[in-house]
């Protein structure tokens, strides 16, 4: 039951960001002829030059993606994948036409592109793409893990806002270029925003005081690590404990109970993988 549950959530946050992007794509880039890139972008350039309409250029341009993508991801990737595709389509079908930025082109490729980012990112945290070139992207980060999913996905889409400035011209390109890395910026910032932790170190003569506090009533593990102070060269016990951005609050009231002149030193931890954090 738990897992029917979770799998509902997912695909409930697929639905809610395809429709964000569907809505971008339909309501802001198309009415400006504003080519981002994706398939979405080919999508209007085609519709310019042939007339064919958004939701059955996006249909038929991830037929030979998707072959692809089942052969190297599985079934399982092609499943939720298949799904946001079908439901993109959909949407650019069923929404209706509304005119927020009045052709504006600086505010379209703004508002555009964070719109874009919530919805992509919203469609990776659901384990899938909507197909076109975030697929493409999916499937090279695969091969190239060192390279984020919205870092390749400048890549793949900058050549497609080339083609675009051939048919549109280079202002056009260079709004869409705004709203390209608004939409990496707001993608990134919303996947990894959701798995950003703090690492902290204390140094503290009641180190085992704050270490039992933190263990207590936080539930999280603290390590010791031995040091030595050049200065005075005394050895010392240095506590290492890993937060989140919320318990970092909890975890400085702790220390400052028991130690108000310890010393604390608190850095960024972008990944977290283990029992509290990311399974």
């Amino acid at each position: 039951m738990l897992r029917r549950t979770n799998a509902a959530i997912e695909y409930g946050i697929i639905s809610i960001g395809t429709i964000i992007m569907a809505f971008a794509i339909k309501n802001i880039y198309d009415p400006v002829n504003m080519v981002t890139g994706g398939v979405s972008g080919l999508a209007i350039i085609i519709k310019e030059l042939w007339g064919v309409p958004l939701w059955l250029s996006n249909s038929i341009l991830n037929v030979p993606l998707f072959t692809a993508a089942y052969f190297i991801m599985g079934w399982k990737f092609i499943k939720r994948t298949l799904f946001a595709t079908v439901l993109l389509s959909a949407a650019l079908y069923v929404l209706p036409v509304v005119n927020l930025t009045d052709s504006d082109m600086l505010l379209s490729a703004i508002f555009g592109g964070i719109l874009s980012g919530v919805g992509t990112g919203l469609v990776f945290l659901g384990g899938c793409t909507t197909g076109g070139t975030d697929m493409l992207a999916a499937l090279i980060q695969k091969a190239m893990p060192y390279y984020t999913i919205a870092q390749v996905m400048q890549v793949l889409d900058g050549l497609i806002v080339a083609a675009g400035a051939l048919l549109f011209g280079i202002p056009a390109a260079l709004y869409a270029m705004i709203a390209i890395f608004c939409l990496a910026k707001v993608t990134d910032g919303l996947i990894e925003g959701l798995k950003f932790s703090k690492q902290a170190y204390i140094i503290s003569d009641h180190y085992r005081e704050i270490a039992q506090a933190v263990m207590d009533r936080m539930g999280r593990g603290v390590t010791s690590l031995e040091a030595v102070g050049m200065y005075s060269g005394q050895e010392k016990k240095v506590l290492f404990c890993v937060v989140s951005k919320k318990e970092l609050v909890q975890l400085r009231q702790i220390t400052a109970e028991f130690d108000p002149r310890a010393f604390m030193i608190v850095n960024d931890a972008r990944e977290v993988f283990g029992e509290g954090f990311i399974e």
